[in-house]
């Protein structure tokens, strides 16, 4: 297994993590997911703490809870083996104060987390999103405080914008205290929004991305093909309103992409896509999931996969698409004497969306 700093934490991660949301399988978008139980999850975490891939992410809302205690049942007895990363702010019950970052409900979602885990403290702790309408000032006190208590050792960010990432920041810095070194964001070969503003602001500000759904909300499993439907068993029959919509030409130009490199390499479609993040800048830990043994073991054989210059140029052809303004002036080039992008510029694309 590959180790990667975290951001500027100096705290090492592995190149590949588990992501826990196959585990329980409660409610309508993780049911779909997967529905892991505590003796399924205790095989994966073998297999995963087997690889080296002993980091493992979870969150209050993944099956209402039921997630992170099997994951703390999971890796009971062996708690010193893993990273244990979880997240907090998405509503998680029916009360006025179940929800957001204010100081109730951090050190209460904390507390609570803890003891799901079955652990005394949480590696990494993450908000699952920003809160307009707690005060920037008192969010990062109170994470301060969870740090400084021994009951949080880092902290990290996701589905943030790069304003609030850096608003925060800010807070952190003002009054001295723990800032954000991870930031837990979707990035794929079809999901490319993170280069845009994200990406920069990692490489400025020392926050080491933790990729989740590296294969684009299951499109990148090799399994979906022009002119052809869903295949059978698809996640995205029950999911696809939870995901961000793809042109469905640039899908398929991306898989007949990773289908000619797979054959050219001797590697799966999904070892291939997952090689691709592997490759990018700021990308400290890619979260794979998995629903089975045979995938989680064909997911980490990303790790044994290498592209050249020429593969990764294909794939980032295949999957380039033009970004919004402002971002476009600095990613094309209009700006490069004083602003030279960290990934080669996009393209437009047009077409449907799927």
């Amino acid at each position: 297994m590959e180790y990667r700093f975290l951001g500027t934490s100096g705290f090492k991660v592995p190149a590949l993590g588990f992501g826990a949301g196959t585990f329980g399988g409660k409610g309508p978008l993780f049911s779909a997911w997967g529905a892991t139980d505590t003796a399924g999850a205790r095989r994966l975490v073998d297999l995963c703490l087997e690889a080296g891939a002993n980091l493992f992410d979870s969150a209050d809302v993944y099956s209402d809870g039921a997630s992170e205690e099997i994951l703390g049942a999971a890796l009971k007895g062996r708690r010193d083996r893993a990273i244990l990363s979880t997240k907090l702010t998405l509503r998680a019950g029916d009360g006025p104060n179940d929800v957001g970052a204010s100081r109730h409900h951090l050190i209460g979602g904390v507390e609570r987390a803890l003891k799901r885990l079955g652990t005394d403290y949480i590696d990494l702790l993450q908000l699952h999103h920003f809160d307009a309408m707690t005060p920037v000032e008192s969010v990062m006190a109170t994470l301060d405080e969870l740090v400084r208590a021994g009951k949080v050792r880092y902290l990290g960010a996701s589905n943030f914008s790069g304003w609030q990432l850096m608003k925060s920041q800010a807070a952190a810095d003002r009054r001295g205290g723990s800032r954000f070194v991870a930031n837990q964001a979707y990035y794929s070969l079809v999901g490319r929004d993170y280069e845009w503003e994200l990406m920069p602001l990692g490489l400025d500000q020392g926050l080491g991305a933790v990729v989740w759904s590296p294969l684009g909300w299951g499109r990148l499993t090799g399994r979906i093909r022009r002119g052809q439907p869903l295949p059978v068993g698809s996640r995205l029959h029950e999911t696809a309103q939870f995901a961000p919509p793809v042109d469905a030409e640039r899908l398929y130009r991306v898989v007949d992409a990773l289908e000619a490199i797979a054959a050219e390499t001797g590697r799966s479609i999904p070892q291939i896509a997952i090689r691709w993040l592997l490759q990018r800048p700021t990308v400290a830990t890619v979260l794979i999931g998995a629903r089975n043994e045979a995938q989680l073991l064909d997911n980490l054989g990303a790790l044994d996969a290498t592209l050249d210059e020429t593969q990764m140029a294909r794939l980032d052809a295949a999957s380039a698409v033009m970004p919004p303004y402002p971002y476009y002036p600095y990613w094309n080039g209009m700006f490069a004497e004083r602003n030279p992008p960290p990934v080669p510029a996009a393209l437009p694309i047009g077409g449907t969306a799927v």
